[in-house]
């Protein structure tokens, strides 16, 4: 029995011996894999996860990457309204920042600030400027001469004294608006029915063609009105619609020149202050408003009624209107007012943005002045008022809640105002001329509009004439007088110009 025992344990041994050497340890290459897959399988299970993560914690800091690395353009101006646009701007374009700075123009502190800071790097790369001073950055070296612009503006037909405000002696452009402000007559229709006998736009427009009309409807408002109607307001309502009807410029060859038309401008305004054409309510006076809304009265208590006002496109949103109803309920002329281009064509006011010279990001601040100008789509949104409190939160939520801009502007862009012109057919504007259509009444008189005699030095001569004007009419001065004292006080302004 132990010897079958020993020859199963030699013949097992002798058969694994055989298998080895035919390869037979193909099991154990077998099992090897198998224990080895779960390894390889597992390996990826935990490196997936990780492969995965690392984008998910790198795509915050790729959309944070542009954040930071937005260009940044300075841009100041002396109303907030700006911001409104720059904000809009971001909108479409989330790659720049536009840090907006504001500094007030009552007392002059825009300008001091931005003389102060030209030359130095707090200078803003854009810059607003008033009509009454843009002719004096125009002229100088300070601003950028932005030529490549005129293709747009040809496309938006950018109205002709806009571009003419904005051009230098030497025809280059130095500056734009995306707003034009040709000035017209606003009327009561109620008195115009009660005197005249009708209220119709067509038929006033028609009396008052010139200034002989105009004169001759001041007389009758006196006669017919007993003396408690005045044709206007202040004197002062004449002073842009003559001015802007010169036929020479203040400056001629380092010369100053008092054109014939000033003459008629005094004279008139004389005229209408001796015969009691005017309530001499002072421009801006709280009384010039309290005739906006029925409410002016004399130191007896006496109603003082104005027939008409001279004020041009931002004078319906932003001054008639909101004057024409007082806060107490006293006086509500709203819905009493019609609007004519008047007897002379005029503008008032108006802003400009130019490009700083020295910025250093230049081409990108002529591509947003460029957009603030020219751009349809912009100009029509600024106009019908889609830059409302809730489309700016949305770009910036940190907005104030009065921040936006109304309906109404009048726009630089002729194309543009033929393609919106009717969308004010009716609303607050419309329901304020009782149905008329103020930007048809812009439009009309717009194209008569020059802009060809404005100089850089307007603003400094026009201010002299206030005090001696006023002496005049109040009979404490010759004209004749009143001619040498605004001509001493422009030697002092002008030591160099030459005053006859």
């Amino acid at each position: 029995m132990r010897k079958q025992t020993l020859l199963a344990i030699f013949l097992m041994l002798f058969a694994s011996v055989l298998l080895v050497a035919c390869g037979g340890a193909a099991p154990a290459a077998t099992e090897a894999p198998a224990e080895e897959e779960p390894m390889e399988e597992e390996a990826p299970a935990e490196e997936e996860p990780m492969e995965e993560e690392a984008p998910a914690e790198e795509e915050p800091m790729e959309e944070e990457a542009p954040a930071a690395e937005k260009t940044v353009i300075d841009f100041w101006s002396f109303t907030n309204e700006l911001m409104t646009m720059a904000i809009a701007y971001e909108g479409v374009n989330p790659d720049v920042d536009i840090v907006y700075t504001m500094a007030p123009m009552d007392a002059g502190e825009y300008q001091t600030k931005l003389k102060s800071a030209l030359g130095t790097d707090e200078a803003p790369d854009i810059m607003a400027l008033e009509a009454s001073f843009v002719r004096e950055y125009v002229e100088s070296d300070i601003l950028m001469t932005i030529n490549d612009l005129l293709p747009a503006a040809e496309a938006a037909g950018t109205y002709q004294y806009v571009l003419d405000v904005a051009t230098d002696f030497d025809g280059n452009l130095k500056a734009l608006s995306w707003q034009a402000t040709p000035g017209a007559v606003f009327y009561r229709r109620s008195i115009a029915k009660e005197y005249f006998g009708t209220d119709d736009p067509d038929e006033i427009q028609a009396m008052m063609s010139d200034m002989d009309g105009f004169t001759e409807m001041a007389a009758t408002l006196k006669d017919a009105g007993g003396g408690d109607v005045y044709m206007v307001a202040s004197n002062r309502e004449f002073e842009n619609p003559y001015w802007a009807n010169r036929s020479q410029p203040w400056v001629v060859d380092d010369t100053f020149v008092i054109d014939p038309k000033m003459d008629e401008y005094v004279e008139l305004s004389k005229m209408f202050r001796d015969e009691g054409y005017e309530a001499q309510a002072g421009q801006w006076s709280e009384g010039w408003f309290a005739g906006m809304s029925d409410t002016l009265v004399d130191a007896e208590g006496n109603s003082k009624q104005i027939f008409c006002y001279f004020l041009p496109t931002w004078g319906l949103p932003y001054v008639l209107k909101p004057n024409a109803t007082t806060e107490d309920g006293s006086g509500d002329t709203a819905g009493d007012w019609g609007i004519v281009p008047g007897p002379l064509p005029y503008s008032w006011g108006g802003t400009f943005a130019g490009v700083l010279a020295e910025s250093d990001n230049a081409d990108l601040a002529k591509e947003i002045v460029t957009w603030m100008t020219t751009d349809e789509t912009h100009l029509s949104n600024w106009a019908l008022g889609v830059y409302d409190n809730a489309y700016l939160a949305a770009i910036d939520p940190s907005v104030p809640e009065d921040q936006g801009q109304a309906a109404g502007d009048f726009v630089s862009s002729q194309v543009v105002v033929e393609k919106i012109v009717g969308e004010f057919d009716g609303g607050d504007l419309a329901e304020f001329l009782a149905g008329q259509n103020s930007y048809a009444g812009f439009a009309a008189a717009a194209p008569a509009v020059s802009g060809a005699l404005l100089q850089g030095s307007d603003d400094a001569i026009q201010r002299a004439f206030a005090d001696p004007m006023n002496q005049f009419l109040a009979g404490e001065i010759s004209q004749e007088e009143l001619y040498e004292v605004w001509k001493d006080s422009i030697r002092i302004e002008f030591p160099d110009l030459i005053v006859p």
